[in-house]
């Protein structure tokens, strides 16, 4: 892994997302993010990953009336969650075994809240040599002040800070991949 996480290209086939604690019942709670972008982000994001054909891993915090946000299931369809306990993604066996499974360098981290879930794994993802970027619209925090220590934190650590539009910019970077159109509308549609 390169010291320097900024410079590494976003590429498709060693890039995997994980989706974390986007549930009705938290994400709601967020203090940093309108609700309505962070549906948007959330759904792009995933919408992007199946057009590139990147894996995703989705964790879940365990709870009653806890589900699923809708954008995802819409967009993933049926996919596992892995149920976990831990503030850590990484320190639960079952969601770190799936992450690791699959073998790929690039983590694309989403979810809520960036102080404690994204925050905790993206940490645990660079320990364990991933080349990190966490997709800041398709995150919330409890506040800004302390979303902030998590961003300053997590950029000390190697984490690279990004958003949709960089994502998007960078998987369709090149116009000649017959993917490139159906990015470019991705990003239209987080302008609803």
């Amino acid at each position: 892994m390169s010291d320097n996480n900024s410079s590494f290209p976003l590429v498709p086939n060693d890039t995997m997302v994980l989706f974390a604690d986007l549930e009705t019942g938290i994400i709601e709670n967020a203090g940093t993010n309108d609700l309505g972008h962070l549906r948007r982000s959330v759904s792009a994001l995933a919408k992007l990953a199946s057009i590139f054909e990147m894996p995703v891993v989705v964790t879940a915090s365990p709870g009653e009336g806890l589900k699923l946000m809708a954008e995802l299931t819409t967009e993933l369809g049926e996919t596992t969650q892995y149920l976990r306990g831990t503030a850590d993604a990484f320190d639960d066996p079952a969601t770190r075994d799936a992450i690791l499974k699959i073998g790929r360098k690039s983590l694309l981290i989403a979810g809520v809240a960036t102080e404690i879930i994204v925050q905790h794994s993206a940490l645990s993802a660079v320990k364990r040599g991933f080349q990190v970027q966490v997709v800041v619209d398709a995150c919330a925090g409890i506040s800004s002040r302390t979303e902030d220590a998590a961003f300053q934190r997590m950029t000390q650590a190697g984490v690279v800070m990004t958003s949709m539009v960089s994502i998007v910019g960078q998987l369709a970077g090149n116009f000649t991949d017959p993917h490139s159109g159906d990015a470019t509308q991705v990003l239209y549609s987080l302008f609803g």
